[in-house]
């Protein structure tokens, strides 16, 4: 499973809010709702993540191994 945990520390070390990524990144509101809701994104909208907080991809998303039942 993929985590976007990283993602909302380094917008928070950075003072940056969605606000960044959609008018600075180029990011679409419903891409932003989907981060949120933790859903999947394209790698493009990862990369423009990078870009726009000037970070690597480890700063914005995890692997997170899912629990067998």
């Amino acid at each position: 499973m993929i985590s976007y945990k990283p993602l909302w520390e380094t917008m928070a070390e950075r003072k940056a809010t969605t606000y960044t990524l959609i008018y600075k990144g180029g990011i679409s509101s419903s891409t932003v709702r989907r981060l949120k809701a933790g859903e999947s994104v394209s790698t493009n909208t990862l990369e423009a993540i990078c870009a726009v907080l000037d970070c690597g991809i480890s700063d914005i998303i995890e692997y997170k191994k899912e629990k067998q039942p």
